[in-house]
């Protein structure tokens, strides 16, 4: 009961942000929040959104079989976060774009465009369910079956509920404040964790440094090994394209660093919680390393599946029930940062791009309604194919679904020419088609296996066939003057 309403008040506190952000709230504040945020908060809001509930409960499990390798990745994402701040949000800003899909249009027309932002529609439902399943799994089993006999379908239900109340009037408006306070109440959840779990290894805060380093689990770089996933280059690279993909390219990321006033802000904004990225999951990863070292004095066993680590201590009231509520806090935050802000992009996507009716108020609301069941049964559905790691699930769904959007946005930016017609949507679905042949060819014939830099692998496939049905752009009468 004492989590029920924990859990309870903290919905309360979104609902009374949510009441004084929307007043007034039309399709301006929806879908740009009327470019009037400030760029300190939707950087801070944006660590919270980035992290999602994933993270939470994926990143300190990963030590149990890469050790802190993933940092190697995040590293990159620092690159990743610099080139959208400087080379795609300057394209974004100059030409005043609610959606970022629509740059297509303009470089590439109409095929293209729809393309796009229906590639983006499937791998937003599909990244953005896999990450609000965890949450749910986790709730209904540490939570909800507690409680009494609630099926999980009644859980994902409630939890979609409360995200589309709180977001239907204010939108991106509403999610620059929620965020804020989501991003608060994550990392509140995680330091204290880590203190807690400090203080069970009856260490002090400088010798569980020392500690971490000194383990086994604290390898961050691998240099000699060429055919690991873990090599320091294909992770650091993949993190450079994860990035310039998922948030660059990427209508949820960039709706928010859209609400900005202008581009100097916007950038502003993406730097900073780009570099703020790093030490967050090094927080991470070292709470997975002090729960290893926790597992083995207490003569624990690691969980096979590495999701299972976080929970295994901090769900099931092996450190105390402050800790229980703490990581109940954490993990909502967490989810509900991420899940709120892909269901108001979608809604954003789904009219202004599929639909092309931007200021019909009552076709938003049915839209975010509609997309909130299509949402519910997608998670559902994801229940049967839970990965053993979901972050890693994500990326290897990032790198096929958002492969062509690499690929279409490459070609319109770095080449003068010009693909437009019905083999534009051909090529862009042939192309993580050609990608899954070629990654199963080498590991049946080289003994490679692809990990993240499949989704370089498959923007490369895309841009190639852009380029084979392309042709060079017709010199405009202004060209020279522009």
């Amino acid at each position: 009961m004492l989590i029920l309403a924990t859990v309870a008040a903290y919905f309360i506190a979104l609902f009374l942000f949510s009441r004084l952000s929307s007043k007034g709230a039309g399709n301006d504040a929806f879908y740009r929040g009327n470019r009037q945020s400030p760029w300190y908060m939707v950087a801070f809001g944006m660590v919270g959104a980035s992290i999602s509930g994933v993270t939470f409960i994926s990143v300190p499990g990963m030590v149990i079989h890469s050790d802190m390798t993933y940092l190697q990745t995040c590293l990159g994402f620092i690159l990743g976060y610099f080139a959208v701040a400087f080379v795609l949000l300057p394209i974004y800003y100059r030409l005043n774009l609610t959606t970022i899909y629509t740059y297509l249009s303009h470089r590439l027309g109409k095929h293209a465009y729809k393309t796009g932002a229906t590639f983006f529609l499937i791998s937003k439902m599909s990244g953005a369910a896999a990450r609000f399943y965890v949450v749910c799994l986790i709730l209904q089993r540490f939570v909800v079956d507690s409680i009494g006999n609630i099926p999980f379908t009644i859980t994902v239900v409630a939890m979609v509920a409360l995200i589309w109340l709180y977001t239907r009037r204010g939108g991106i408006k509403t999610l620059v404040w929620t965020d804020t306070f989501q991003t608060i109440c994550m990392l509140t959840a995680l330091i204290c964790i880590i203190y807690n779990v400090v203080s069970e290894l009856n260490l002090t805060p400088a010798e569980a440094v020392e500690t971490i380093k000194a383990n086994p689990y604290s390898r961050i770089f691998v240099f000699d090994d060429w055919l690991s996933k873990q090599n320091f280059w294909k992770q650091f690279l993949s993190g450079i394209f994860i990035v310039m993909v998922m948030t660059g390219l990427d209508q949820d990321m960039m709706q928010k660093n859209l609400t900005c006033k202008n581009l100097r802000e916007a950038q502003k904004d993406m730097c900073t919680y780009g570099l703020a990225f790093v030490p967050v999951n090094l927080l991470f990863l070292s709470l997975g390393v002090l729960l290893a070292i926790l597992a083995q004095q207490r003569g624990l066993t690691l969980p096979a599946a590495s999701d299972e680590l976080l929970p295994m201590f901090a769900a099931s009231g092996a450190l105390g029930n402050l800790i229980v509520i703490l990581f109940t806090i954490g993990i909502v935050a967490a989810s509900f940062s991420s899940a709120d802000s892909a269901l108001t992009a979608m809604t954003t996507c789904y009219c202004i791009d599929i639909r092309e009716q931007p200021a019909n108020e009552q076709l938003r609301r049915q839209a975010h309604v509609a997309l909130a069941v299509v949402f519910t049964l997608v998670i559902l559905l994801f229940k049967t194919i839970h990965s053993t790691s979901v972050i890693e699930a994500i990326y290897i769904m990032c790198s096929y679904t958002y492969g062509p959007l690499l690929g279409l946005f490459s070609f319109a930016i770095l080449t003068n020419r010009t693909a437009t017609g019905k083999a534009v949507p051909l090529v862009a679905i042939a192309a993580p088609i050609a990608c899954h042949i070629v990654d199963i060819a080498t590991q049946n014939f080289l003994g490679y296996k692809f990990g993240y830099e499949l989704l370089m692998l498959n923007g490369a496939i895309t841009f190639i066939g852009l380029w084979s049905i392309s042709k060079p752009r017709p010199t405009q009468p202004n060209a020279i003057k522009e």
